[in-house]
């Protein structure tokens, strides 16, 4: 909240009088020096807030307070002045002193009231503004909009949003062109879910004053609530205006992330961390987008300082324990995701998330039982019973992975991955019949599975459906042209066709991939081995592995780089640059 406005410190003259009158009532005899002293500095004070010096009216109003403490005149202007100076809890003791010497200076009370409102006590703040309403109505005279839009505030704090949109509203009958408090009443409405009368409030604000930023922010905000796409244009236009407000930032990132543009929004969340280091909200968001985007390893970070900040936020330890997984890393998600379970164990996905990392440690028995509580809270979900007959298979219980995984079909027909499952385990088992069915129900819906269409190839061999096989196996080959598999598959196949010199070209392809992939996996095994040298400094040896590695494959870019890093490394930088033109080359033709 803004600091209180020039006008809401209420220390006037009637104050100045009434302070001499005590005065003079408490000691009925001329002032002490020590009295005179207080009246001199309480009068400067009031000369130095006429004079809008607030720094020397608190200097001159800390000597009353000092001179003269059982005057309450000079503790609610203190009070008053800490207050609108940012110095909130030291302004609400003084004016709570004032009170507590006299409980019926209104001008304390409502003081005080705007500097509960703007610590978030809206519990105290409530009935000194009802008090000062009360005393105004008997008074005849109106509420300041300040007051009324403060009263507003603490009465949406306490829930009551109802009446809050009547004080908002009366703050408005007597400060109609305040744009500020039009964006105001549009918040309330919002909270209401009244989309059109907030509208209508964010549209008056920016028409009053078009480069109120948050005023396009929350319309942007409110016209995505209405299914209005227009709404980013306002949200992007509020990120423009304020482009320092770590808020507005965070806000729109966060629409960018429900219309599924987490690689646009990451930038925007980076900004807002930078524009506010320690913002766990930030931190958090970003996290999010970057583990949704794949980028596991960063993502950690953040999310390690998130459950550091909080370390009961039961959500962003699952988040970290699935970011681990993702990053391969399922031993230390364990202990995360285990916590994560204990703070909250009625969420399903802390479950499914923990099952995960079981899965990724072999302890097959250990994620049944997981996803098992998780079906108890979530009986149909499709997605679980899939978890829970993939854990069963890869514990080699068919008998226990079939009904989940029908169950799993039955609740989302247009999931390929059961019907998939499926057809493996029926093909394992030897129902075919069954196998050939499952298989062309997931092909039909995801045909982009090269080892679908091989497993079906080899369903219908065992059917004896040559023709069929045909087709699918060579469906298998188009996709996966590097695996020799489906091509010795082919071969059997065509034998049985009686075409013997078809057959013996898909062996000799197979033997071809074969022998290719085996020098594949030798030249990684001696570029690692180069790596390992040359991080070692051995650079000699590391030449020698790299160039074994060629050997087995001259098109492994990997190999080629690991050379040109070598001989830099010797300062042969001619050689080097040819090395990694080279492995530009090869990826150009799509190697790695």
């Amino acid at each position: 909240m803004d600091k209180l406005p020039q006008d809401g410190l209420f220390v006037a003259k009637a104050m100045l009088i009434g302070w001499m009158a005590l005065s003079k009532v408490a000691f009925s005899q001329e002032p002490s020096a020590a009295l005179k002293k207080a009246d001199a500095a309480y009068r400067a004070g009031q000369a130095a807030l006429a004079q809008k010096d607030l720094s020397a009216a608190q200097a001159d109003f800390e000597q009353v307070v000092q001179l003269a403490p059982q005057a309450e005149q000079g503790h609610s202007a203190l009070g008053a002045v800490l207050v609108s100076r940012g110095q909130v809890k030291e302004g609400i003791h003084e004016l709570e002193r004032a009170l507590a010497i006299k409980s019926s200076d209104s001008t304390a009370q409502m003081n005080l009231a705007m500097a509960y409102e703007q610590i978030g006590s809206p519990e105290k703040a409530i009935p000194l503004f009802s008090r000062w309403e009360v005393e105004a109505r008997l008074e005849k005279r109106p509420l300041p909009s300040y007051v009324l839009a403060g009263y507003a505030r603490s009465l949406a704090a306490n829930h009551q949003i109802g009446l809050a949109v009547t004080k908002m509203k009366a703050a408005l009958t007597t400060d109609s062109q305040n744009a500020g408090l039009h964006d105001e009443l549009g918040s309330l409405h919002a909270q209401q879910k009244d989309w059109a009368h907030a509208r209508g409030e964010f549209a008056k604000a920016i028409q009053l004053n078009p480069n109120l930023a948050v005023a396009h922010l929350h319309l942007g905000l409110v016209m995505q609530a209405q299914g209005d796409k227009d709404g980013m244009s306002e949200l992007m236009q509020a990120a423009q205006l304020a482009p320092q407000d770590a808020m507005i930032a965070l806000e729109f990132g966060k629409a960018l992330v429900a219309e599924w543009k987490d690689e646009q929004a990451i930038p925007v969340f980076q900004q807002a961390l930078e524009l506010e280091p320690n913002s766990i909200a930030a931190s958090y968001q970003l996290a999010l987008a970057l583990q949704r985007s794949n980028r596991a390893p960063e993502a950690i970070v953040l999310l390690r300082k998130v459950v550091a900040a909080e370390p009961n936020n039961a959500e962003a330890m699952t988040n970290l324990g699935m970011a681990l997984c993702q990053a391969q890393e399922a031993k230390d998600a364990l202990p995360v995701l285990e916590r994560s379970v204990a703070l909250a164990p009625e969420s399903v996905t802390a479950h499914q998330n923990l099952a995960a990392a079981y899965v990724q440690l072999s302890q097959f028995g250990d994620a049944v039982v997981e996803l098992r509580r998780a079906l108890k809270l979530e009986p149909d979900a499709p997605q679980l019973h899939y978890n829970l007959g993939l854990a069963f298979k890869l514990q080699d219980d068919a008998v226990g992975a079939i009904p989940e995984l029908e169950t799993a079909q039955r609740l989302d027909p247009s999931a390929p991955e059961a019907p998939y499952l499926l057809g493996v385990l029926y093909m394992q088992t030897g129902r075919y019949e069954d196998a050939a069915r499952e298989m062309n129900v997931s092909l039909k819906l995801r045909p982009e599975n090269g080892d679908g269409w091989a497993t079906l190839g080899s369903v219908y061999d065992k059917l004896n459906k040559l023709p069929e096989a045909t087709s699918a196996l060579r469906e298998a080959i188009r996709q996966l042209p590097g695996q020799p598999d489906p091509h010795l598959t082919l071969a059997a196949v065509l034998v049985k066709q009686n075409q013997p010199g078809e057959a013996s070209a898909e062996r000799r392809k197979a033997a071809e991939l074969m022998r290719s992939n085996m020098n594949r996996q030798r030249a990684e095994v001696a570029t690692n081995a180069g790596n390992s040298a040359l991080r070692n400094n051995d650079v000699a040896s590391s030449i020698t592995q790299f160039q074994d590695a060629l050997s087995y494959d001259a098109n492994y870019a990997e190999a080629h780089l690991g050379l040109a890093a070598a001989l830099d490394r010797q300062g042969k930088t001619a050689e080097a640059a040819a090395e990694r033109q080279k492995a530009e080359a090869v990826k150009t033709l799509g190697n790695p």
